[in-house]
């Protein structure tokens, strides 16, 4: 990685699981990014750094993680826990101005740069559900997973994280070949895709299975999808 300003450094394991050098990357848009930490930072060239012991999609962005960030993505290096712009709710993708600029200078130095931009509320949106498996039973392939939480969700002492949403919801789909065969809305974190909806919607061969938690506010999250071959 290049760095245009600044440099990196390494740090140990327990700064490293205490948040320490959180990096976004991203394709430059508004909402393509995803949250990354390294733990060792090694100097190859002038101001470039080769990264290892890395932590993928970190704070929720695992739902946005690709295979391969291509060459020429953009990397920003936070100096603390990313948070939200103050906006209120229906302000949502509304178009508004916004200059960015230093600190320190007023809004209309020459330093500042002005921006034209219509944000979809991201901070409402929900996390892609953990851990969805698939499992034949007698009645068809049941998936299970695990719904996560933007609210109080670090601690290792509940059972089960809180809901942070009005309701629990869910929407699953079933796709193959990019084409959407099944949308529906369950209440709980499983569904089955029983024989005979199989048969309905056609499905043989490869297909894929999506599931979001639902949010009143913001509608369904990032989806977490697994791949069958049945």
């Amino acid at each position: 990685m290049q760095m245009l300003q600044s440099t990196l450094s390494s740090v140990s394991d327990l700064a490293l699981l205490n948040g320490a050098n959180l990096l976004a990357i991203g394709d430059g848009s508004l909402s393509t990014w995803e949250l990354i930490q390294f733990r060792d930072a090694e100097l190859i060239a002038p101001d470039r750094y080769l990264l290892s012991h890395r932590l993928r999609g970190q704070l929720g962005s695992d739902g946005l993680v690709p295979d391969v960030w291509p060459v020429g993505s953009w990397c920003v290096l936070m100096n603390g826990v990313p948070s939200q712009i103050d906006m209120q709710r229906n302000l949502r993708r509304i178009a508004q101005t916004y200059r960015i600029g230093p600190a320190r200078r007023s809004y209309d130095d020459l330093s500042y740069e002005e921006f034209i931009h219509a944000f979809d509320g991201n901070g409402l949106r929900p996390y892609a559900p953990a851990h969805l498996k698939v499992a034949a039973d007698a009645d068809g392939l049941r998936f299970d997973y695990i719904r996560r939480t933007r609210i109080d969700g670090d601690s290792w002492d509940l059972a089960e994280v809180p809901l942070g949403e009005e309701s629990e919801a869910y929407t699953v789909t079933v796709t193959q070949s990019n084409q959407l065969l099944r949308e529906v809305t369950v209440t709980e974190p499983n569904w089955t895709y029983t024989a005979t909806k199989r048969l309905e919607d056609g499905v043989s061969g490869i297909f894929e299975v999506s599931v979001a938690q639902n949010s009143a506010r913001f509608g369904p999250g990032l989806y977490a999808t697994v791949t069958i071959n049945a």
